[in-house]
């Protein structure tokens, strides 16, 4: 039964008649458009449907990227799904950031052109393999290490996460163009250990100190003239065995480095004056002659030549000697001994 008052009836019903006013307008037209979607600036939407259900999509202009959702739906809300996209110079963006994921490996930069997606990476790594957004770091030591040794470094290379760095052996520094080696001279440098009696030796990655003695021979006696060299005194005349004695002896360090290429001329020796007719040059037998040779340069010269290379680390020595002759009557010797000191490396 209605009420019988219509002023009650009308109030009664005033309210939910308010109520239906005020709801949204799709309740009473749930098959209206969406409206028209916003312009794309760098870019164009396509699709001019714009009814429930009905799709429209984004395309950026060439040289952009585009930032959002690709596709966007009319609801029944009248609304458009998703956010409104935007597109983005390629040029300063990319779908990823090269945040590491590992030490070695990092996201890749992909961009979306033409339908097709384009990765890189940053220097020092290449694309993965087995996943295109992925980096992986360039093993330059290992993709080098076949190459002609020193191309890359000159000593042991270091691979780093991107990179990589040389490293050279204890006694040497790493050169201007952080690849080569230079030695070290302690000796130059006064940051050896030596004593104020011993002889400092600057050696290929390090130094020795040597202490120089005069020989002790038979019926010969020696005085220490200089820091490298023994002259004999005065001999008794008519003393045979004194008289065959050197007359002088000098001491000779040379460091070298390992497997130098041959013949190698070290080093040359000669006389100030000549007293007879003849000067003649040998070798006594030490340990490593069997490397070395004495050749003549002059008249008053002569030279050390290595002839057979050595792989280091060694030491060699050996005696040069100098004979003077007056009609093959021997009027004097004099010797150089030398030691060479061969490093353990080729620089």
């Amino acid at each position: 039964m209605f009420p019988t008052n219509p002023s009650l009836c009308f109030l009664n019903f005033k309210p939910l008649l308010l109520e239906l006013l005020v709801q949204p307008l799709y309740l009473f037209f749930p098959g209206s458009d969406c409206p028209p979607p916003e312009p794309l600036a760098n870019g164009r939407v396509l699709g001019n449907v714009f009814k429930l259900d009905h799709q429209v999509h984004f395309l950026c202009s060439p040289g952009f990227q585009l930032m959002g959702p690709e596709t966007r739906v009319c609801l029944d809300s009248q609304n458009w799904s998703g956010a409104q996209p935007s597109c983005k110079s390629s040029s300063s963006s990319s779908s990823h950031c090269p945040t590491s994921i590992s030490t070695h490996v990092r996201a890749s930069r992909c961009i979306e052109f033409l339908d097709s997606t384009h990765c890189t990476c940053e220097q020092g790594y290449s694309i993965s393999s087995h996943n295109s957004t992925l980096c992986t770091d360039i093993d330059e030591c290992e993709l080098f290490r076949r190459t002609r040794p020193g191309r890359l470094c000159l000593h042991t290379c270091v691979n780093t996460a991107g990179s990589f760095h040389c490293e050279c052996p204890a006694g040497y520094s790493l050169g201007r163009d952080s690849r080569s080696c230079h030695d070290i001279d302690e000796c130059a440098r006064a940051t050896h250990n030596c004593s104020s009696e011993q002889v400092c030796v600057n050696t290929y990655g390090g130094h020795r100190c040597v202490e120089v003695d005069c020989p002790r021979i038979r019926n010969a006696t020696y005085i220490k003239t200089s820091p490298l060299r023994c002259d004999r005194n005065p001999c008794i005349q008519g003393d045979n065995a004194c008289f065959q004695a050197p007359v002088s002896i000098n001491f000779h360090f040379m460091s070298v480095v390992s497997n130098m290429s041959t013949p190698t001329v070290l080093f040359r020796l000669s006389a100030a004056r000549i007293l007879g007719d003849t000067l003649r040059f040998g070798l006594l037998g030490n340990r490593g002659v069997q490397h070395f040779s004495v050749q003549r340069s002059g008249r008053l010269t002569g030279q050390l030549v290595l002839v057979n290379a050595v792989q280091g680390p060694a030491t060699l020595e050996l005696d040069i000697e100098m004979s003077e002759m007056e009609r093959r009557v021997l009027l004097g010797r004099y010797v150089t001994k030398v030691t060479l000191f061969v490093s353990p490396y080729n620089f």
